[in-house]
């Protein structure tokens, strides 16, 4: 297995989100990589870095799954926010277009409300270099499944699968699980997206959703109780040519190992039927008991049993990093997903 990490990624670094009204520290940064790192180091696996962040390459391939003025925002907005009247460092909007707004907006703050989805996502003034950087990592990831190196893996963060063609959320700004499977796609005629994560991958299901090259599945807290709240029902299977290529399969808030295998190989089952030659894990580690947005108890063995009943897929496999966020058992949950995935 070869594995990436750009250290740009660094560069994103806000120190703060609101959540519950409340102005708190983000879980969300620089030391999620260092934790994640410390876990593969453990089993004597060496990340490669990624010769660029940025290239046409990667813009073309990102302007395919994102919206033109979205990449835009991305790029600008920070300059252009701070110099309005009394603007803090951090793009952090107070409006959002609920409902849905009826016209795109000039003015920064209306953009940064159209675009930020919620208030976990604060922009800084190098924080476009650091989510470049995480792209490019999947990219390279990508790159060297097709390449013939196997299956490959790719340290993001900021994560990306909550990250919809024209708007951010939930501490992803490029989704680089669409981005994985839009590299795959130029090689392969079918690819899946397989996300484990302990919240839906409501941004991947939405680039997705009226595709059928590309199948989208999705194990996650209900959001009737969860985060993200309004994408990841059972009834959403995909609209037009896509329709029968999305699936959910939400559980009870709470659930431990033994219900997540469960659906995991429910999961694994539906994905067979579309007969995919690629695929892409969004893999998260958020499940874990004691991660701080705790939604599920999955203990540390459970990810080496996950691990273990991925590395059974028939197809070729690109394993992107997802959530997994600031805990003592960060890196050894790393370390024994890949410990099952490689059989060890």
């Amino acid at each position: 297995m070869k594995l990436f990490y750009h250290p740009d990624q660094a560069h994103h670094a806000p120190g703060a989100f609101l959540v519950r009204g409340q102005l708190t520290s983000s879980p969300e940064g620089p030391v999620r990589a260092e934790l994640l790192t410390k876990g593969l180091e453990s089993m004597g696996l060496v990340l490669h870095e990624p010769e660029d962040i940025d290239s046409p390459r990667l813009r073309s391939r990102l302007a395919s799954i994102h919206t033109p003025r979205y990449l835009s925002f991305l790029e600008t907005i920070h300059a252009r926010w701070r110099e309005l009247p009394g603007a803090s460092e951090l793009v952090m909007p107070n409006i959002h277009p609920c409902g849905g707004g009826h016209h795109y907006p000039r003015h920064p703050v209306g953009q940064a409300g159209w675009h930020l989805h919620d208030m976990a996502c604060p922009i800084g003034a190098d924080s476009f270099r650091g989510v470049l950087a995480s792209a490019a990592t999947a990219q390279a990831a990508a790159e060297a499944l097709i390449g013939g190196h196997g299956t490959t893996y790719a340290l993001c963060r900021p994560p990306g699968h909550h990250a919809g063609p024209d708007r951010a959320g939930g501490f992803c700004f490029l989704n680089n699980s669409a981005l994985a499977a839009t590299v795959l796609r130029e090689r392969f005629s079918r690819v899946a997206i397989l996300d484990v994560d302990l919240h839906h991958g409501n941004g991947t299901q939405d680039i997705f959703y009226y595709r059928n090259d590309v199948w989208t599945g999705s194990l996650h807290v209900d959001p009737a109780d969860f985060y993200p709240f309004f994408w990841g029902g059972a009834n959403e299977e995909g609209m037009g040519e896509g329709l029968g290529t999305n699936v959910n399969l939400p559980l009870p808030l709470g659930s431990d190992g033994a219900a997540f295998l469960e659906a995991l190989e429910a999961l694994i089952a539906r994905l067979e039927a579309f007969r995919p030659e690629a695929v892409v894990i969004a893999l998260g580690l958020d499940a874990h008991r004691d991660d701080p947005l705790a939604g599920m108890t999955l203990e540390t063995e459970d990810f080496f049993a996950v691990g273990k009943r991925l590395s059974r897929l028939a197809q070729p496999a690109v394993l992107v990093q997802e959530g997994g966020y600031p805990t003592e058992h960060l890196g050894d949950n790393l370390a024994a997903f890949m410990n099952g995935f490689s059989g060890s």
